[in-house]
């Protein structure tokens, strides 16, 4: 199949194509953030089976995407979206506070969107893992975003006096892997620790990367 299939077009119902289509592949990506962030999981999930979860046809899902891979990148993205819509409204919350206050409040603000719904940790961390070259280089962009985020955060500080002058970016990067890691294995029941005390040590380690001869106060 070289492309989609093309929808109708034109008004139904009172509302538009444009309408009715955000609608379809909301009802899917609905439905495929239960089947691939649960049971069966994104391999052994069927467009059959996306569809009559979603409560559509199989010819409504080819006119919103070509295949299952489609519908896990652009979940991926949604998911990925979420938490940083709560990231930017923690760190725009913060603005002009300590560091140590900011860090908090930012990481607490991922940690609770992405641990809200336990199939958000799923489609981050387990699911988007190995499918293909394409979306292994969509998880990565994301994860640099990330990078950059705590980059800027720590560019602000250093600006502030806050933070000791370096080039922070290995450091983001391997902190970003002990973000992933550890919320993971927490949401897994691996970690005896509330997510309170996780986000703590989360912010602990931040703050001895960003200021190494300095308390974490």
């Amino acid at each position: 199949m070289t492309g989609r299939l093309r929808g109708p077009t034109g008004r139904y119902g009172g509302r538009s194509a444009q309408e009715r289509q955000a609608e379809r592949r909301r009802r899917f990506l609905d439905a495929a953030l239960q089947l691939f962030g649960d049971t069966p999981g994104y391999r052994a999930t069927t467009v059959a089976a996306l569809s009559e979860a979603a409560g559509l046809s199989t010819r409504q899902f080819y006119e919103e995407f070509r295949t299952l891979e489609d519908v896990l990148a652009d979940l991926h993205l949604q998911v990925n979206g979420w938490a940083e819509e709560a990231v930017l409204a923690a760190a725009t919350a913060t603005e002009g506070r300590p560091l140590g206050e900011r860090a908090d409040a930012i990481f607490r603000a991922y940690a609770g969107n992405v641990t809200a719904d336990p199939r958000r940790i799923r489609i981050t961390f387990v699911e988007i893992i190995g499918v293909s070259p394409r979306l292994e280089e969509q998880r990565l962009a994301r994860r640099s975003r990330w990078v950059d985020l705590i980059c800027d955060e720590a560019a602000a500080a250093v600006t502030r006096g806050e933070a000791t002058r370096s080039d922070h970016r290995l450091a983001a990067a391997a902190f970003i892997g002990s973000v992933n890691g550890l919320l993971h294995d927490w949401s897994a029941g691996w970690v005896d620790a509330t997510l309170d005390e996780v986000v703590d040590e989360l912010v602990r380690q931040l703050l001895s990367i960003l200021r190494p001869l300095e308390g974490d106060s």
